[in-house]
């Protein structure tokens, strides 16, 4: 028997024009709609004018685990599945990666119906460059956590994507500023593609300050990448001199370490070799 097709399908942030006719013919051909809200996906499907033939279940965090055994027989059975979230792409923060891996473990045919991504809309919107970019997710709620992970941001030189609740924006935003510091641009995006759709642009000192009336609405928030730290020659001669005595040759050792930092190969080299003269 042939086996059936998992669809990941792209649901509208906010504004239903914003589906693709692919997606509301998906809807409607399904043999299994799995709907991360299902009151939610109806509101979307009525909204679209579809009357979905197949089954829709449910399947949202607490019962993934639970849902996957029946959606994999579904599909081993030539059966066509949809998964559709709440808005956005399904997996990206969204349930959905657990039934993926399960799909691509059993062999079985997984596509996309490609739309609306709250990661890359404030991306674009933000300002900030996007030539290369990481997404963080949503930012960890408790404080000693969230110090680390902004910690760990400090010397990223991509530009970082996250969401985070608009009850704790402005928290994160005292915590960034005191980790990162105020001058680091950044972009609040609220509300994308809805009525109230709003972007804040401006330093992390002046965003926390904005936010710490409160801000409502879904939260995403785009964080400038870290500016190249200067670094001189004699500042590396120490890292070369500890790869060299664990076993590293000196020449290929000062290469990488200068090629890392963008200084001269030439110089480092020398620079090491002046040192053991000392």
């Amino acid at each position: 028997m042939t086996p059936g097709r998992l669809i990941l399908a792209a649901t509208p942030l906010g504004d239903v024009r914003d589906a693709s006719p692919r997606l509301a013919e998906a809807l409607a051909e399904a043999d299994v709609v799995a709907a991360e809200d299902t009151r939610r996906f109806r509101s979307l499907a009525t909204a679209l004018g579809v009357t979905p033939r197949g089954r829709v279940v449910s399947f949202y965090e607490d019962v993934e685990a639970a849902r996957l055994p029946r959606l994999l027989e579904a599909l081993h059975a030539g059966e066509s599945v949809v998964l559709v979230t709440d808005a956005g792409m399904p997996s990206v923060s969204d349930p959905g990666f657990r039934l993926v891996a399960a799909c691509v473990a059993a062999e079985l045919p997984v596509t996309c119906l490609p739309g609306p991504s709250a990661v890359t809309t404030a991306l674009a919107l933000s300002g900030l460059p996007c030539d290369r970019f990481c997404f963080e997710g949503f930012a960890p709620r408790k404080p000693g956590e969230r110090t680390r992970w902004l910690t760990a941001l400090r010397d990223e030189p991509r530009t970082a994507v996250f969401f985070e609740s608009p009850h704790r924006l402005a928290s994160l935003l005292a915590d960034a500023v005191s980790v990162l510091g105020g001058s680091r641009q950044a972009a609040v995006c609220r509300e994308l593609t809805k009525t109230y759709e709003e972007v804040k642009r401006g330093t992390l000192a002046e965003l926390a300050s904005w936010a710490e009336d409160g801000v409502r609405g879904e939260i995403t928030v785009v964080l400038s990448g870290a500016a190249p730290r200067a670094v001189s020659v004699a500042d590396l001669v120490a890292e070369v001199a500890d790869r060299v005595a664990a076993g590293e040759r000196l020449k290929s050792a000062a290469a990488e370490v200068a090629e890392a930092a963008g200084v001269s190969k030439k110089e480092l080299y020398d620079a090491v070799l002046a040192s053991r003269v000392k």
